[in-house]
């Protein structure tokens, strides 16, 4: 029961970071490694607020606006400095190691001390005895349902819309006298919030900020928007956001599987298999669909 919990809480809290790149990856098209920096970006930001003293419930919005402010430097660097979409979030995603150091102070900072959302004095006062063990699953459930649902109705506004439209067709948002670039750099920004927002949870939740936690979080978000959008594809009415956040849980239960059969250290390498076997599982499974449409229409 102990592992499926694990599972569970990684997998949503990953879940937030991979709807930031859902954002990135499937709607707006643009390959944004600055996940990987935004990532420890939001932990960084936990560990120096709630070292101060601060809320900790108040570094999960400090934490959002900081990974949005990563996001839209990323979109200005694209749009403004007309550098390519992928060598702009390379770029952020460099500037950011440095500067999460400087926000942290230092590159491992303790937080076993502190208080968190997941423990502290008000929780302690109205959380049941026997619920005692699932605190941490249930707000963490709490944090990916509404990180979703606050998702899914911006999505459905008309600032939403051309989100989309960026994606699918910019030539559409500049007939409609938008500037698809600063479409763009919104959509950057909660992307990247959402990413930070995760990263926060995850700190509060290992107690710990480390330098180097980002490392891969791209890759785990590509696995679990990758694997969520191609497993329920065919179910019209289950929303892409929580397709996401399945193919996340699944992912993460795949990873944890893998490494009780294994070594710690194989865990990168694993996670490389893991992911290069998805893709080409999905593209097998576009082909397969391009395969059939050709034949229906030649038919």
């Amino acid at each position: 029961m102990d592992f499926i919990i694990t599972i569970l809480e990684q997998g949503l809290i990953y879940g937030i970071l991979a709807l930031g790149v859902y954002i990135t990856y499937k709607i707006l098209d643009f390959p944004d490694l600055t996940v990987d920096g935004s990532f420890p970006l939001g932990g960084a930001v936990t560990a120096l607020l709630i070292t101060n003293g601060v809320n900790p419930y108040l570094s999960l919005l400090a934490s959002f606006g900081a990974g949005a402010l990563a996001g839209i430097c990323t979109g200005l660097i694209h749009v403004k400095g007309k550098v390519r979409d992928l060598l702009s979030g390379i770029i952020m995603m460099t500037a950011l190691w440095t500067i999460n150091l400087y926000i942290a102070g230092t590159s491992n900072v303790p937080l076993f001390s502190q208080d968190s959302i997941f423990k502290n004095d008000w929780l302690d006062g109205i959380v049941p005895e026997d619920l005692s063990g699932y605190t941490t699953l249930i707000i963490i459930l709490i944090l990916t349902v509404i990180a979703k649902v606050l998702l899914d109705l911006y999505l459905k506004t008309k600032s939403g819309y051309l989100l989309r439209a960026v994606g699918d067709n910019p030539v559409l948002v500049t007939s409609l006298a938008k500037d698809q670039g600063n479409v763009k750099i919104v959509g950057l920004a909660i992307a990247n919030g959402l990413v930070a927002l995760a990263g926060s949870a995850f700190c509060q939740e290992e107690r710990v900020f480390e330098i180097s936690m980002g490392t891969g979080a791209i890759v785990i978000g590509l696995a679990s928007v990758i694997i969520g959008t191609s497993l329920f594809r065919k179910i019209t009415i289950m929303q892409a956001t929580t397709a996401v956040l399945i193919g996340s849980v699944i992912y993460k239960a795949c990873v944890a599987v893998a490494i009780r059969n294994f070594q710690p250290q194989a865990m990168k390498l694993i996670t490389a298999v893991l992911f290069l076997v998805i893709l080409i599982i999905s593209m097998e499974r576009r082909k397969k669909v391009k395969t059939d449409a050709g034949t229906e229409r030649n038919l």
